[in-house]
C-alpha cells in the first residue's frame, strides 16, 4: 500500500469542489460592498478536514477516556459542540458525534479507537464522505434562509450550533462557527457541486450596490 505522503496518495486526491474554486472566488462579494458591508457574503471550501464518526454510550468508562483523548466533553444535546485545541465535537445523535480536526485523519482514528479499547462502540474515519463549505459575511444568513428551513435567527441558532438540516434539496450537517456570521456546511461529496452551485446561485443578489 503506498504511503498517505505528498509522494503519494495525499499528493493525488482531489477535493470534490476544486473545480470550483475559481467560481466560488469571483462570487464573493467583496469591497465597498463586501464583508465588512451590510452586504458581503462569501464562498469557499476547505477540503480534505479530518472527520471521524464515534459511537459510544455516554455514560460508559470508554466515553470518559475518549473526552480524555479529544480534551473536550462529548456534547449531550442536540446542536451543542464542544472544542479543544484542534478538535470539535458535533452532536449527531444520543450516543453518536463528529469529530472534527485539523491532525490527520489515521492519527485522529487511531487515538479514538485506542480510547475505545474493546467497549461496545466504533470509530471510523469519514473524512472522504463529506466535504466542507464555509458561506462567511453579514448576508450570509439571508442566503441560507432561501432554502434552509431552520430559524436561524440569532436568538434561535447561533456561535457553537450544529444540526442535521437541508440546504435547498440537499441534506448537510450546518454549524454556525462565529457571529459575523460564519457557517460550516457538510455535505456529502457525491452532492457538494449541486450545493455549492445553489449557493453560488443564492449569493447573486447580494452582488449589487445596496438598496436604501
Amino acid at each position: 500500500m503506498a504511503e498517505l505522503t505528498e509522494a503519494g496518495p495525499v499528493h493525488l486526491r482531489r477535493s470534490p469542489l476544486a473545480h470550483l474554486e475559481e467560481r466560488m472566488r469571483a462570487a464573493a462579494v467583496t469591497g465597498a460592498r463586501g464583508v465588512t458591508g451590510a452586504r458581503g457574503v462569501t464562498l469557499t471550501e476547505w477540503p480534505f478536514v479530518t472527520m471521524v464518526n464515534l459511537r459510544v454510550d455516554p455514560a460508559s468508562e470508554a466515553a470518559d477516556r475518549i473526552e480524555k483523548a479529544v480534551g473536550a466533553p462529548l456534547p449531550q444535546q442536540c446542536g451543542d459542540t464542544s472544542t479543544s485545541g484542534p478538535h470539535t465535537v458535533l452532536w449527531l445523535a444520543p450516543d453518536e458525534w463528529l469529530v472534527l480536526s485539523q491532525a490527520e485523519e489515521t492519527a485522529v482514528a487511531a487515538e479514538l479507537r485506542k480510547a475505545l479499547g474493546g467497549d461496545p462502540g466504533s470509530v471510523v474515519d469519514v473524512s472522504a464522505n463529506r466535504t466542507t463549505l464555509e458561506l462567511s459575511g453579514p448576508a450570509a444568513r439571508q442566503v441560507l434562509e432561501k432554502g434552509c428551513p431552520l430559524d436561524l435567527h440569532p436568538r434561535v441558532f447561533g456561535p457553537g450550533r450544529a444540526v442535521s438540516t437541508t440546504v435547498g434539496p440537499v441534506a448537510v450537517l450546518l454549524w454556525q462557527v462565529d457571529d459575523l456570521p460564519t457557517y460550516r456546511l457538510f455535505p456529502r461529496s457525491s452532492f457538494a457541486d449541486y450545493l455549492a452551485r445553489w449557493l453560488l446561485d443564492a449569493m447573486t443578489e447580494y452582488d449589487g450596490p445596496e438598496v436604501p
